[in-house]
């Protein structure tokens, strides 16, 4: 069962105004036991401006394959940690890919803004497709993103997730995996990943109701 407190947050820095970052960044940064950062000489410049006082590691591609089993044990054994990158949001071109996706196996929770991150799936190459047409065209995107083979990331409507997750296993397949975000950022934020039917028989026992997003595992050889 996931636990209730998360052990990541995955914290977006700004790219070049330190005055850029937002106030629940700040906060996380402040109550974190540890920061996760792919450079500490510059993450440490961020904290110290905003009187940060917290213990920083080094996470980075050079690093992450050799720590990644003992973070996750840290992390398993009640420390709560922040991720954040010299600039801009962790795992889009940089580090924590590897570590969202092995909190997620490990069943640690994860809070974080974008939902591509949140998924645990490849965010080297990605699509954003928005809304699917209602109707016309439809049937043929759908048959189109089955073939996608990077990261694909769609808004939908609370009342057609199911219908829309049905059309999904059609094309897609049963087991594909799929990541299912509602309510981002506010008080009744829910994340749930597994595979297509999963996701059906879970959403199709419960009243859906705020803003979604899907983001689908790319097709695999």
């Amino acid at each position: 069962m996931t636990p209730e407190k998360p052990s990541l947050y995955v914290v977006p820095t700004p790219i070049g105004n330190l005055k850029d970052i937002t106030l629940r960044a700040l906060e996380i940064l402040r109550t974190v036991d540890t920061i996760l950062a792919e450079d500490t000489r510059k993450s440490g410049i961020l904290l110290k401006h905003f009187e940060i006082s917290k213990p920083l590691q080094r996470f980075h591609i050079f690093n992450e394959h050799q720590i990644l089993v003992g973070l996750i044990k840290r992390m398993a054994q009640g420390e709560v940690m922040a991720l954040v990158t010299d600039a801009g949001t962790p795992g889009i071109s940089d580090p924590g890919f590897l570590l969202v996706r092995e909190c997620l196996k490990s069943g640690l929770r994860i809070e974080c803004l974008p939902a591509l991150v949140k998924s645990g799936f490849p965010t080297d190459r990605f699509v954003f497709e928005g809304f699917l047409p209602h109707k016309k065209g439809r049937q043929t995107m759908i048959k189109k993103l089955a073939d996608e083979e990077r990261t694909v990331i769609l808004y939908e409507s609370p009342h057609r997730l199911v219908k829309s997750l049905e059309q999904f296993i059609t094309y897609f397949g049963p087991d594909r995996p799929i990541s299912i975000s509602r309510e981002l950022t506010k008080i009744h934020e829910e994340t749930a990943t597994g595979t297509l039917q999963q996701m059906l028989d879970y959403f199709s026992q419960k009243e859906v109701k705020g803003e979604i997003v899907m983001v689908i595992d790319g097709k695999r050889e």
